[in-house]
């Protein structure tokens, strides 16, 4: 009888240990010279991959019931959606000229698209060409049960990173040739405010509002910094980053700060009460994008070329893994949705 009850406590223990290595969820990598990459967050190993029927992925994002994946394609100028109950392709998406920056955001998808853009990054010293820097980029907006786009935003040249304000009143794009952010009606689109950076760095790339809601950071390409705008969108600081940071999240209590500094191959952090600097943790080649695990326990950063994933634990601040990757991972989201540059905890 005892061995019978140890066997029974043991068969219980075993999947409750399964049951919580299941809850870790899963995390999905688009790769600009393939499709999207799946990784087991229980093992940190890729066990699959997705055919999204398409070319040079690179915004990528999930519905907040984990139902559907989309991802933006800069050669096909489409989103995919991908079923995640099956891992198969449903359909494609016409948004416009290379779509780069996907946010998926109370059942519709918001991905910018650049007519503007070379998809070439810009040379230091150089200006912009100016007949393309008029051309203004737009923030297409996709209804996913309808399955189609239903109506643009305006923003400026060569919009990049989308953030939606605690209200969701507001949604705020920056935009990377004319050095602004710009702030417009989240539900008409029309234009409320434009903020220069200019003289604090030139182009804007990360956008992320606190979890409290109460200010944003933007992080600044080619001026080596992020600023740090309040509630209404007034400069409130600038803090000098590492070269050409990019990414940016909070982590889920909005403590600390991280920033993704493609050039210095480091991923910084931050504390948020001062903004004083706690760690450089050294990454690989152009590691632009990351996300925390559902559990906050690691973040998962996708270097484009070092061909890998990074695995860095939350805690400690260090490097605990590489997942190998040699299709230029581009970007990365975890479901349960999960904090990182691409997407926010529910």
């Amino acid at each position: 009888m005892q061995v019978i009850k140890t066997v029974v406590i043991l068969g219980l223990l075993i999947s409750s240990l399964i049951a919580n290595a299941e809850g870790r969820g899963k995390a999905y990598v688009s790769n600009q010279e393939g499709g999207v990459s799946i990784i087991n967050l229980n093992t940190m190993e890729t066990e699959g991959s997705i055919d999204i029927q398409a070319k040079n992925p690179r915004g990528i994002g999930i519905t907040d019931d984990g139902h559907y994946l989309i991802t933006a394609n800069k050669d096909d100028d489409n989103l995919s959606v991908i079923d995640l109950t099956t891992n198969q392709f449903v359909k494609h998406i016409s948004v416009g000229k290379n779509p780069e920056f996907v946010r998926v955001f109370k059942g519709q998808v918001f991905v910018s698209t650049e007519p503007a853009s070379t998809g070439k990054p810009p040379v230091a010293g150089q200006e912009d060409d100016k007949d393309e820097a008029k051309i203004p980029a737009r923030i297409a907006v996709v209804d996913l049960a309808k399955g189609k786009k239903i109506r643009e935003i305006i923003g400026g040249p060569e919009s990049e990173g989308i953030e939606f304000s605690k209200s969701v009143k507001e949604i705020i794009v920056t935009n990377e040739a004319d050095n602004t952010i710009t702030v417009h009606n989240f539900s008409s689109g029309k234009l409320l405010k434009t903020i220069s950076t200019k003289k604090y760095g030139d182009r804007p790339r990360g956008i992320k509002a606190a979890p409290n809601g109460k200010y944003y950071v933007a992080t600044l390409e080619m001026g080596n910094n992020f600023i740090v705008l309040d509630s209404q969108f007034k400069h409130l600081k600038t803090v000098a980053t590492g070269e050409s940071p990019y990414g940016v999240s909070f982590d889920r209590e909005g403590k600390r700060l991280f920033v993704a500094t493609s050039k210095s191959k480091t991923l910084e952090v931050y504390d948020t009460s001062n903004f004083e600097k706690i760690k450089e943790i050294p990454t690989g080649r152009r590691c632009w994008h990351f996300s925390f695990s559902p559990d906050d326990k690691d973040i998962l950063l996708a270097c484009g070329k070092s061909d890998e994933v990074l695995v860095i634990d939350s805690e400690k601040l260090e490097v605990t893994k590489h997942i190998p990757n040699k299709e230029i991972p581009w970007g990365v989201v975890a479901y349960p949705k999960s904090m990182g540059s691409l997407d926010n905890a529910k």
